[in-house]
């Protein structure tokens, strides 16, 4: 038996990398998955390609059942013709992974509003849009389960990614939201910044071999986890992956306080701003990898 028999999941962006592999997951671990994938290219352009087919062959290669599924996930009434569709082919709908992403990649004084619109249309406006769609299913049965792929571009920031990150930390945001709104009716929400050697990071690799624990692969198996009845308790929480383990990432939260009766003046605030908080700022920027040169 496997962790989700029975179960119903939608997985957008499921075409190819970390979603197909998330999809052959929840399929092996017994689901019956919904594959959305429009099979554009990596900035979002048209292709002829059909990756969502893809993916379904390969699910049904190996004994699962799948559909495939085009609508963009930018359009809201595509969200909901997607959630129509998992529930029309097979009654139900118990679990949702919000994956589907675009990138152009561009600093800030270089991105143009086109490169940022179309880079949070998909990322966060495609994950309201399919939650919305959703949830009313889930809460309706009284059993759900959502996965938001979230990322370190986000969480902690990168060159050059304005609207990813910016899109990215939304779906944290989101993902805190939801939580708190949907727990009642039986549906847990978190998200997972993952890991691996996909299109969206095959050019940091220069031409070297990736290394093993860059398989996409990898990430799959906790997208499971928390997509089943086992993963209850688990709920508001933000995880990924480094290497071959697993993390939970501790979220904005306050860890020092600078305080004084009656409020302060700027020249006071200048004063005692190093001794007090300055002893705890963070970082930024993502940690580099060994075979990306530092660029994360």
């Amino acid at each position: 038996m496997g962790l989700l028999d029975g179960r119903v999941a939608v997985v957008t962006g499921a075409g190819r990398g970390i979603g197909r592999e998330i999809a052959l997951c929840l399929a092996t671990e017994g689901a019956a998955v919904v594959v959305n994938d429009l099979g554009s290219g990596l900035d979002g352009s048209h292709t002829a390609e059909d990756p969502a087919a893809e993916t379904v062959g390969l699910i049904e290669a190996a004994g699962g059942r799948a559909v495939a599924n085009p609508e963009s996930v930018s359009d809201f009434a595509g969200a909901g013709r997607l959630v129509a569709q998992a529930v029309d082919t097979y009654g139900r709908l118990d679990i949702l992974v919000n994956n589907a992403g675009i990138v152009r990649d561009r600093s800030l004084l270089k991105m143009d509003e086109a490169d940022y619109d179309a880079v949070v249309a998909v990322h966060q406006k495609g994950t309201f849009n399919c939650a919305r769609h959703a949830a009313p299913v889930m809460k309706e049965a009284g059993y759900g389960r959502i996965v938001n792929i979230t990322s370190s571009a986000g969480l902690r920031g990168n060159f050059g990614q304005t609207n990813y990150g910016a899109a990215k930390a939304a779906v944290m945001g989101m993902t805190f939201v939801w939580a708190v709104e949907l727990a009642r009716y039986g549906i847990t929400v978190n998200a997972v910044a993952p890991a691996g050697l996909t299109r969206m990071t095959e050019n940091l690799f220069a031409g070297a071999e990736a290394p093993p624990d860059q398989d996409p692969a990898l990430n799959a198996p906790l997208v499971a986890f928390l997509a089943s009845d086992t993963a209850s308790y688990v709920n508001g929480q933000v995880l990924g992956r480094t290497g071959f383990g697993y993390t939970l990432f501790q979220t904005p939260r306050q860890v020092a306080t600078m305080w004084k009766e009656g409020g302060w003046t700027p020249a006071e605030v200048a004063e005692h701003f190093h001794e007090v908080l300055g002893q705890h700022l963070q970082p930024v920027g993502m940690p580099a990898h060994p075979l990306l040169g530092g660029k994360g």
